[in-house]
């Protein structure tokens, strides 16, 4: 049965987000959370074979992007706002838990929801990101990861990081998603949808803010430990951005947990892979997890 896209804004902690919706209202939910520089687009590919699977689906806009409330301020951008974001998404559903599953800084989010509010969150799939602490000691000890992320230290300059994205109608952003990603991943007509949501007034500055806001002092509010919830971990090995040794660390993080590399596939997997990342994933949510293991790659 196919379910048609829905267009909700919702109240949440604060703000509104703009919140895509599909599948049946009385399926589980799950809540679908984009990364950077995207929004709940990038998740096309797998919102309607989880509708169609039985799954209630939200994929919001997150905060600071396309048509999400963008609030001033780098500090409304650190984590625990934005896990506070999805924690009242799921209140707003009224749903005591979801299957949370991130990509890049939606990933992030979802790491973040696991080690902290592990009562809400039934199952946690995460798409080529670390664990919060696995990032941490790479980016203070692993010379290759720190010259990976460049562009992390970039972003904490003031104005300038918005000025470059923005010129020559957005090259920047279209030539970080198409020259990290194999050839026709990202379509004329998809990043015409990209550009539309970068030229939202506030978006450019709400998303890098979110990178600022991570290396401003937070106490430990963005501390996360092991995680004992479900987690499902799949990773492109040839992420740009990001060392696939990092992946099988964060397993190691994980009670119960399952990783599969996809040797042929780059950063942005569930765009690139889009059947074998939905088989995975729904694979993973009608179970509750095992020990942690690493399937071979892919």
């Amino acid at each position: 049965m196919a379910f048609e896209i829905e267009h909700y804004y919702v109240r949440t902690n604060g703000i509104t987000l703009h919140v895509v919706q599909c599948g049946p209202l009385e399926g589980p939910l799950v809540i679908l959370l984009h990364g950077f520089p995207e929004f709940w687009y990038s998740w096309r590919k797998q919102i309607p074979a989880l509708a169609e699977a039985g799954y209630r689906v939200w994929v919001p806009d997150q905060r600071g992007y396309n048509l999400s409330e963008k609030p001033t301020g780098v500090s409304n951008y650190r984590i625990d706002k934005l896990g506070a974001d999805i924690i009242g998404l799921l209140d707003a559903a009224g749903q005591a838990k979801a299957v949370v599953i991130g990509h890049d800084w939606g990933a992030a989010v979802a790491w973040w929801l696991a080690g902290r509010y592990p009562a809400r969150v039934a199952q946690a799939a995460i798409l080529n990101v670390p664990h919060p602490a696995v990032l941490s000691r790479a980016l203070r000890k692993a010379p290759r990861q720190l010259l990976k992320s460049w562009y992390i230290y970039f972003f904490q300059l003031p104005w300038l990081p918005e000025k470059l994205f923005r010129r020559k109608e957005y090259l920047f952003g279209r030539a970080s998603l198409r020259g990290t990603s194999r050839p026709d991943t990202f379509s004329s007509y998809d990043l015409q949808q990209y550009v539309k949501a970068w030229a939202q007034p506030g978006a450019l500055t709400g998303m890098i803010n979110w990178y600022r806001a991570a290396f401003r002092k937070t106490g430990r509010t963005g501390k996360v430990g092991r995680i004992t919830v479900p987690v499902r971990l799949l990773w492109g090995q040839r992420d740009a951005f990001l060392e696939p040794v990092l992946g099988c660390l964060s397993l190691t993080m994980c009670e119960k947990g399952e990783l599969t590399y996809f040797k042929d596939a780059t950063h942005w997997l569930h765009q690139e892979e889009p059947r074998a990342v939905n088989k995975l994933l729904l694979e993973f949510l009608q179970t509750q997890g095992q020990p942690y293991t690493q399937r071979n790659l892919r």
